[in-house]
């Protein structure tokens, strides 16, 4: 077994096991399991983010699709990990641990699809692009763990439904709401930058901003719809259930757009050429 393969199986390991122990933790309402959650989550975002280097570092940017998918995987739990120290919420370890599990093991099947970046915008593009695009996909699906559970807990208390262990083990509504505020708040202004700096480097590298791409069309569908909720939530007061439905939305619409257009679409931004 390699070095690679060992820090994989390692990283798996960590993962899948800060996913069971979160989800037990919470359904048994046991602080000593999302404790041990977070150590396996941290240590194997440890060991995730020495693989990545390393990968960069050897490959001169040449990186697989499958890479990517890591580095996407990775960034879900630098805002994870973030927005527990701001809030110290472990909730979000629900929607943070099996996403960044589930999305490190699916790169795998991408590690033999290769797409080499020009080396004059490497930087800008990991940077200002993808960086700043996968940051702010990270701070939605947070934003839509949130939203889900805050969906689920009032409607429970609007219809005086009885609350079981896991719901009596949740924070107050504001909470959730409070993390669909930061996430579209940080969200929109990070997106618009992975956007802009996509469309600069599109021109500057292939003599065009915009085309008929269908994953810049969603894309820009996306920027939209994100556009709305930040105005909706800034300038109209807008929070609650409405607020967490449309983050729902977003959040299902970014995933079409990373997911379905990248894998079976054409597009160049595809995942599997």
């Amino acid at each position: 077994m390699t070095l690679p393969e060992l820090l994989s199986l390692l990283i798996i390991i960590l993962y899948a096991t800060g996913t069971l122990t979160v989800i037990a933790g919470t359904v048994t309402r046991n602080t000593n399991l999302k404790r041990v959650s977070n150590w396996c989550a941290a240590s194997g975002f440890a060991l995730h983010t020495a693989m990545l280097l390393f990968a960069m570092l050897g490959s001169h940017f040449d990186l697989s699709k499958g890479y990517y998918i890591q580095f996407l995987s990775w960034s879900l739990l630098v805002i994870y990990f973030y927005m527990w120290w701001r809030m110290r919420i472990s909730f979000l370890g629900l929607t943070a641990a099996p996403l960044a599990m589930l999305l490190f093991i699916g790169s795998f099947s991408l590690t033999n699809v290769h797409g080499k970046l020009p080396t004059e915008w490497t930087g800008m593009f990991f940077g200002l692009h993808i960086g700043t695009l996968f940051l702010s996909f990270g701070l939605l699906a947070m934003a839509f763990g949130a939203g889900l559970i805050f969906m689920r807990l009032e409607r429970k208390i609007k219809t005086k439904a009885p609350l079981n262990e896991f719901d009596k083990d949740m924070p107050a509504l504001a909470t959730f709401d409070k993390v669909n505020h930061v996430a579209v708040m940080a969200g929109f202004p990070l997106y618009t930058v992975g956007m802009a700096s996509g469309f600069i480097w599109a021109r500057l590298a292939w003599g065009r901003l915009l085309s008929a791409d269908p994953k810049e069309i969603v894309s820009i569908l996306v920027w939209f719809v994100f556009a709305w909720l930040f105005h909706q939530r800034l300038a109209m007061g807008w929070r609650g259930r409405k607020a967490a439905l449309a983050v729902i939305w977003l959040f299902a619409i970014s995933v079409f757009s990373l997911i379905g257009i990248n894998v079976f679409m054409p597009t160049h931004h595809s995942f599997i050429q």
